[in-house]
């Protein structure tokens, strides 16, 4: 694979797992749902009254009977753990997940086959990061009920 000087840039950004989710894509879904959580935030960068910093770590909380978004950490043998978490707390919560786009990844396959998946038709550009991502980037609306594999565009 060729790397572009923005992907290894991307890449070695130390900070990376802690690039806020950019305005015109929450600002939206949060008009569409009303989060009521943010699991996984720093305290400047929480989406919502209620969050979990990595302190709390968001992951050993149940996150019952609330609205939860999710921009988890990105990095290798974190999003496994949060895409989990995302799957299993569906059951009774909504939850919408701003994913990389990764389709032969065993967490993609796992846990987000089945839910609701909007595709994002532009690479995102975090809040703290110098270049768009160096991926794809998907919506996934976890949902218990659905088990029909939708694909929409964001």
């Amino acid at each position: 694979m060729i790397r572009t000087k923005e992907m290894i840039l991307a890449s070695d950004h130390d900070n990376k797992d802690l690039w806020e989710t950019p305005d015109h894509i929450f600002k939206p879904l949060n008009k569409m749902f009303h989060f009521t959580l943010d699991p996984c935030c720093t305290e400047e960068t929480a989406k919502c009254k209620n969050y979990f910093t990595p302190v709390q770590d968001g992951l050993s909380f149940d996150w019952h009977n609330n609205i939860v978004f999710v921009n988890p950490p990105y990095s290798r043998g974190n999003i496994d753990k949060w895409v989990a978490k995302c799957r299993k707390e569906s059951s009774h919560s909504n939850i919408i997940a701003l994913l990389p786009v990764s389709t032969s990844s065993d967490w993609f396959q796992k846990y987000c086959l089945g839910n609701t998946i909007y595709w994002i038709d532009k690479r995102v550009r975090f809040k703290g990061a110098e270049y768009t991502a160096p991926f794809s980037s998907m919506i996934v609306h976890f949902n218990s009920i659905n088990n029909n594999l939708t694909f929409k565009q964001f």
